[in-house]
């Protein structure tokens, strides 16, 4: 895992904005997530309903509001309004929200292909 702010990324005006920090050419997936008061992801969403949550490549959350805790294999990371966490490949992790300040989330992946969206087969 790597956790960093905002404020450590470089000025880019090619490629993606995390590209020195998340491997791959283009954002390829991603989301936005207003997680509830006291909210943890993926619970037992792993194989066989195992409390395991983890990528073969590596996912970067960028924390737009509130407060909580990154879970990375059963260690407790405090993250805040302003910080990027890069969980590696095969790390177990699940986004846990603070009961007073509920966090909201960008959350995304990076490969050698654009989103399925920005194909140029697409383009009208």
């Amino acid at each position: 895992m790597k956790k960093l702010r905002f404020s450590d990324l470089q000025d880019k005006r090619n490629g993606h904005i995390l590209q020195d920090v998340l491997p791959g050419a283009y954002l390829s997936t991603g989301g936005l997530s207003f997680a509830k008061r006291g909210e943890r992801s993926h619970t037992n969403d792993g194989p066989e309903g195992r409390d395991y949550h983890v990528h073969g490549d590596c996912e970067a959350f960028l924390i737009l509001q509130g407060t909580g805790t990154m879970e990375l294999n059963g260690e407790f990371i405090p993250v805040t309004t302003g910080d990027i966490v890069i969980v590696e490949p095969g790390e177990d992790h699940h986004l846990n929200s603070s009961e007073d300040d509920p966090i909201v989330t960008v959350w995304c992946h990076a490969g050698p292909n654009r989103h399925k969206n920005q194909h140029q087969e697409d383009v009208v």
